[in-house]
């Protein structure tokens, strides 16, 4: 039964060297899809936080305040 023709060694590295600029493709469109999927985690996050904020009727610069306060107390707590 015939196989057909084999690759050349200089076939079988172009191939190859075509692969990994293929996954090497792939692998940044996957990382920018992470990037995009953490950038829209980090506004969720952050609308609800502005959420909260206008709920309990706080500036920024008064959450900010209750949050050292409240990362003061815990530090003291630890020491």
């Amino acid at each position: 039964m015939a196989r057909g023709q084999r690759k050349t060694l200089e076939e079988k590295i172009t191939a190859k060297e075509e692969l990994i600029a293929a996954l090497m493709t792939r692998i940044e469109s996957e990382k920018r899809e992470l990037a995009e999927m953490y950038k829209e985690k980090r506004d969720a996050q952050l609308e609800s936080i502005g959420n909260m904020l206008e709920e309990w009727e706080l500036s920024p610069q008064e959450a900010e305040e209750a949050l050292r306060m409240y990362m003061d107390q815990k530090e003291a707590a630890v020491s």
